[in-house]
């Protein structure tokens, strides 16, 4: 069978082997060579979640952007279904039917001008999941997935007329709907509301587990990474300095950079008695 004819509803894994991507840096007429990844390998299956952890300017987002095929490897292959994509033509679009990104400012990835609706309709034509008389039922269903009810109401809505966490459900639902079978989650809930995130990260949870989807999930927030993910990998410098189960990773780290960015997070616990030391202070001075 040839990269043309990868299953779309098929069972097999995504393999990332080998990633390197170069960038070229000019400052005034020299060039130089900014290596933003580094052989980055590993294997995403169907409903686990990997979570690939690091500072801004790690690559993490990089490694993202070239599984969705919105950048090019400099070298190294990904393969779905055990064969290598294709770059172009019918095999890239089958490729993409399977592979889908949820990007993470949802404002800047829908359109202002369009609703809801518009926006659900594209990929389920372009795909050819629906068509006709199936398009509105269909996007009914892909709103409902995501826990946007009634879905008639929120087709008929314009993103500006929606919260950040509804926005990024209709993200999400839009990536769903060539029926992707992986999701790449670029800090998913990085632009939203504290109060909201969990929502979010419970329906990729819930999508996960009931749809057997394979999530990478792009973050910087280790507490989430290790909830809501099987896996951690941590970036550095466009190197993958430690791997493991997550839990593992989280409470006994190995890399000095690991245990840097847990020792960087923030403690509840801490803050808390801080605040009680806070109100005591301001009690006696009053």
């Amino acid at each position: 069978m040839s990269a043309s004819q990868v299953p779309v509803g098929g069972t097999g894994v995504l393999e990332v082997k080998n990633l390197v991507k170069d960038f070229t840096v000019r400052s005034g007429w020299k060039r130089s060579k900014l290596r933003a990844v580094n052989e980055v390998s590993f294997t995403l299956e169907p409903g686990k979640t990997i979570a690939l952890v690091g500072e801004s300017g790690s690559g993490k987002s990089t490694v993202a952007r070239m599984i969705a095929q919105l950048e090019t490897p400099t070298t190294g292959e990904i393969h779905l279904d055990g064969r290598a994509i294709a770059r172009h033509g019918d095999a890239l679009a089958r490729y993409r039917h399977a592979v889908q990104m949820v990007f993470q400012d949802p404002f800047a990835s829908l359109n202002p001008y369009h609703t809801v609706g518009h926006h659900l309709e594209r990929p389920l034509k372009i795909h050819g999941v629906a068509k006709g008389d199936d398009l509105e039922p269909a996007v009914h269903a892909l709103l409902e997935r995501v826990n946007l009810t009634p879905g008639e109401v929120f087709a008929a809505k314009r993103p500006h007329e929606m919260s950040g966490g509804q926005r990024q459900r209709v993200a999400i639902a839009r990536a769903l709907a060539p029926g992707a079978r992986f999701l790449v989650a670029d800090e998913p809930v990085s632009m939203l509301d504290v109060s909201i995130r969990l929502g979010v990260l419970n329906l990729l949870a819930r999508l996960q587990r009931e749809e057997n989807l394979g999530v990478l999930y792009i973050t910087h927030d280790l507490a989430t990474a290790r909830h809501f993910s099987d896996e951690i990998l941590v970036m550095y410098r466009g190197n993958v300095v430690e791997r493991g189960p997550s839990d593992e990773v989280i409470l006994n780290p190995q890399h000095d950079y690991t245990k840097t960015l847990l020792a960087a997070a923030p403690e509840p616990s801490r803050h808390g008695k801080l605040r009680d030391e806070v109100r005591a202070e301001l009690a006696g001075n009053a």
